[in-house]
């Protein structure tokens, strides 16, 4: 039995059986089978059915936003934008999928062409965080090449996870090309060894991460590991500290600060470092904690119990050795799992802050010396998800942001996932690729095909 809890309240309002052995048997052979139908449509159906995802997504957004809101507590404002960008992701795919999965030629080679074509069914092991858009952000690029897919979803969003499942069928998938089950985390290993799964995706912890890499990797199938980060939010002393404590504050307190790629460590130079804690203070301080259904609301609640115990954990460790609690850092009285807003300043390596991941509304403020110790300091961390750096030199920047080791380094900008560009990690953070023309193409096959005494087709 599996629940949907109300984080707001704490109450749950949803259960739902997991689905027994046969069900599993049944899903996994439907899902095979429509996939080996699927590959072998015109890339155009494929594109179709992307289209009237988007739409479903966009009809039924209010639906849906208020659904994501009651079960994982994200203030309703931002619940509606993740729907959009699902949308949006869909309606990307459908209009260039065509060019980025066309054969490609060799270059210097003129009988060869290098064709993309489907690994099979997918499985997809997803988060709570954004339950709808980590899910569609896989599943869009996923379809338009030709795989299927089933979702094993965070025991705490089953009825994001049924929600989707419908919206495609809606859509018009074929029976069973996209299939949700509701297992125990123990029974993953299974689905993971089963020969009708030809790989695997995760978002998630960094602990789960390695040990869904070992079970794919003893049963030989393809990976994309999304784990979890310890953002750097770099600001330099020619930054414009008003605008850089603003953007800081909402790189960590979206989501109540539950994003891989929230900013967690804010390296400031010494120079500026004052002013910047002045500002992010104040900004912090007037963020809105409460109903995250109230449109006017900020700040939500975290997800569940045990991940408040965890954020409430690190903050008391972390001053325990020595860092200074500026605001928050307490359990507010009332029902829910709300966290007050916390800012904790002069955070140093060591610190539970700066070395383990921050899931929560915690913010963790690191002085440098300088901009090389800077930049040294983003780079002290186990995790290599994203990075951001605020300067008023944007070439400067550019250049610093090649020297940061992450997935992903943005210059005066938020960090946050594209459909247009690759998203992924390094070191702790995973390998692998999600969104863009690479995250497309990490679910095919790139088969070299080549017909002696061919044309020349690398004019083609």
């Amino acid at each position: 039995m599996i629940a949907s809890i109300n984080p707001a309240t704490g109450e749950p309002f949803a259960r739902f059986d997991l689905h027994t052995p046969a069900e599993i048997e049944a899903k996994l052979d439907r899902a095979a089978a429509a996939q080996r139908r699927w590959r072998d449509e015109t890339l155009a159906t494929r594109i179709g059915l992307l289209e009237r995802l988007a739409a479903k997504l966009s009809d039924q957004g209010d639906t849906l936003a208020a659904l994501i809101t009651s079960e994982m507590g994200k203030p309703i404002g931002e619940a509606r934008a993740e729907v959009e960008k699902c949308a949006r992701n869909c309606t990307f795919y459908a209009e260039h999928a065509p060019r980025m999965l066309a054969d490609s030629a060799v270059p210097g080679v003129t009988d060869t062409v290098i064709a993309h074509q489907p690994l099979g069914v997918v499985l997809a092991i997803m988060p709570w965080n954004y339950p709808l858009w980590q899910v569609v952000r896989f599943l869009a690029p996923a379809l338009a090449a030709g795989n299927g897919a089933i979702l094993k979803h965070a025991a705490n969003v089953p009825q994001c996870a049924l929600a989707i499942e419908r919206l495609a069928v809606e859509a018009g998938a074929p029976e069973g090309l996209f299939g949700n089950v509701f297992v125990e985390p123990e029974s993953v290993a299974a689905l993971i060894a089963d020969p009708r799964i030809a790989a695997v995706t995760l978002t998630g912890s960094t602990q789960v991460g390695a040990i869904v890499a070992a079970q794919a990797g003893a049963a030989l199938k393809k990976q994309v590991l999304e784990l979890g980060g310890s953002d750097p939010f770099v600001v330099l002393a020619d930054a414009d500290v008003e605008e850089s404590a603003a953007m800081a504050v909402a790189a960590r307190f979206t989501n109540a600060g539950q994003s891989c790629v929230n900013a967690k460590r804010f390296i400031v130079e010494d120079r500026i470092a004052d002013r910047f804690v002045e500002a992010f203070l104040a900004k912090t301080q007037a963020l809105r904690m409460g109903d995250p259904a109230d449109p006017v609301t900020t700040l939500g609640p975290l997800a569940r119990a045990n991940l408040r115990s965890a954020i409430h954990d690190q903050v008391k460790r972390s001053v325990a050795s020595g860092a200074r609690l500026l605001t928050g850092g307490g359990i507010p009285d009332g029902p829910g799992y709300f966290y007050s807003p916390t800012v904790l300043d002069h955070v140093t390596p060591g610190m539970a802050a700066f070395d383990e991941e921050t899931f929560g509304p915690a913010a963790a403020i690191v002085r440098a010396a300088d901009a090389e110790a800077a930049i040294a300091l983003a780079n002290r961390t186990s995790f290599g998800l994203g990075a951001s750096i605020w300067t008023g030199d944007i070439d400067r920047g550019a250049a610093l942001a090649r020297r940061i080791d992450a997935g992903a380094v943005f210059v005066n900008a938020i960090v946050a996932s594209d459909p247009r560009v690759p998203f992924g990690g390094i070191k702790q953070s995973g390998y692998g690729r999600e969104l863009g023309e690479l995250g497309l193409k990490e679910f095919t096959n790139a088969k070299t095909i080549r017909v002696a005494g061919s044309p020349d087709r690398s004019a083609a």
